[in-house]
């Protein structure tokens, strides 16, 4: 008897420990599609209030990614997600996946969202990219604040971006065959915290798409392209208040965004 008890205390653990962040499900499908001059990136807003902070997923992914970010931040403030083209349920991408064509289009997406600013922009590695250029280069936009994760620095791109383009290479050509090939799935984020069984799926579903793996190979392609973009627009921030958070965790991404809020 104290056995049996022992083991459903036990699964009941477990189960409260593998429950997704609260509202993972939103973010996991389509929600609104903002028109972007002739394509349609998939965006999703929660929460009241000003700021508006705007979360730019990594290299590859898709804004889901800050599942377990989102909904704390909503508790303060007006907080949103969008997928780059070619990701989640955005359209596929049209154009080389660089860093000032993904500013380009967070530019339309603000502007035909309407979306209210200021923005307090959130960036993890290649995501960080495209907010710094595009709160460089924006015009009309006004831009508070800048939290900067694990970033990636134009100037110091990964060594092993060329062993990472082959593989993403090889899942597309076998996304083509409609074949899944080996060491072809999402990649996993400390981002994320637990995924549910509506992420998982949607997960899954990006990996079978020829379009998911054009875009994230773009993207890995024109690193070059991209940095020397971000290296011509640098220039100092000015009154951007910036936050750089060294470790992409949850609870460090959440400290630094309400840090920069005041509070």
């Amino acid at each position: 008897m104290k056995r049996a008890v022992l083991i459903a205390a036990l699964l009941a653990s477990t189960s409260i420990h593998a429950a997704p962040p609260a509202g993972q499900d939103a973010v996991a499908g389509a929600q609104v599609r903002v028109d972007v001059g002739g394509r349609k990136l998939n965006l999703y807003c929660t929460g009241k209030g000003s700021p508006t902070v705007l979360f730019e997923a990594d290299t590859g992914r898709a804004g889901w990614d800050w599942s377990a970010v989102l909904p704390e931040v909503a508790q303060r403030t007006r907080a949103c997600v969008y997928d780059r083209a070619g990701f989640g349920a955005s359209d596929p991408i049209v154009r080389a996946a660089t860093v000032a064509n993904a500013s380009k289009d967070l530019n339309f997406l603000i502007k035909n969202a309407r979306m209210e600013d200021p923005f307090v922009l959130v960036g993890a590695g290649y995501g960080a990219m495209v907010a710094q250029h595009f709160a460089l280069r924006s015009r009309g936009a006004n831009v508070s604040g800048l939290v900067l994760v694990d970033a990636m620095h134009e100037d110091a791109l990964p060594a092993d971006r060329g062993a990472r383009l082959n593989a993403v290479v090889a899942c597309l050509n076998a996304a083509e065959q409609g074949k899944p090939g080996a060491g072809c799935s999402y990649p996993a984020s400390s981002l994320n915290g637990e995924i549910g069984p509506a992420l998982a799926a949607a997960q899954a579903a990006q990996t079978n798409k020829v379009t998911y793996w054009r875009a994230r190979a773009s993207e890995l392609d024109s690193l070059e392209i991209s940095a020397d973009q971000l290296r011509k627009a640098r220039k100092p921030f000015g009154e951007i208040k910036v936050a750089e958070v060294k470790q992409a965790e949850p609870a460090a991404v959440i400290a630094a965004v309400l840090a920069l809020l005041g509070q």
